[in-house]
């Protein structure tokens, strides 16, 4: 089935609608892609450079503190080993890449998915442009509040960056504009709102096909 979105301008008033074909729409399958998307984008983003140092890493000298027996101590062979203080680290996190492998199909389906979910909830809007007439971020509020798209989380999406849209909601806690070619189903899913330019949704939609 196919979804048709209302087409609004800056004021919030309907100037077309904007339909989306059955061949963007995935409902019956796809969930665990989604899952797998998500994980893999989330493991994308550790830095992965926590890193301890071994017993043979921690400066020191490897000479023998205290004679083997007769002391009344427990033998020791150097005072790096992991049980003595500033010691080395046994079995401590070393430098690794995080990041999963997830094949293209796969990754298109979930998007697929997402955004068929997201459809069905009623979250996303499109707007014809997207132009403010300068950089206040007044004037981005009130566009927002014109297309009833205020979120605690807002995704703006849009074909390329506007300087004047950028400088607007840098100060909006929030709002988030991001390219349509850039979008991925960690995004989608994590918006409480979506915007797209009718431009944005166009390229966006591409991908899904």
């Amino acid at each position: 089935m196919s979804f048709v979105i209302d087409i609004l301008n800056m004021k919030g008033e309907k100037v077309g609608d904007y339909t989306i074909e059955d061949s963007c729409i995935e409902l019956e399958k796809g969930s665990q892609a989604v899952h797998d998307a998500v994980v893999a984008f989330l493991a994308e983003t550790r830095a992965g450079t926590a890193s301890t140092k071994t017993r043979a890493e921690v400066a020191g000298t490897g000479k023998k503190p205290f004679k083997q027996k007769g002391g009344g101590r427990a033998r020791a062979g150097e005072t790096r080993n992991p049980v003595w203080r500033h010691g080395g680290v046994a079995f401590g996190p070393k430098p690794r890449d995080y990041s999963i492998k997830l094949n293209a199909k796969v990754r298109k389906l979930a998007l697929k998915r997402s955004f068929s979910e997201r459809l069905q909830e009623n979250v996303v809007s499109v707007v014809d442009s997207l132009e403010l007439p300068d950089y206040k971020t007044k004037n981005a509020v009130a566009v927002f509040k014109a297309l009833n798209v205020t979120a605690n989380k807002l995704l703006v999406s849009v074909a390329d960056y506007d300087e004047n849209l950028l400088r607007a909601t840098c100060n909006l806690v929030g709002v988030f504009p991001l390219k349509a070619s850039s979008i991925n189903t960690y995004h989608v899913l994590d918006a409480d709102k979506i915007l797209f330019t009718k431009e944005a949704l166009d390229e966006f939609v591409k991908r899904l096909a």
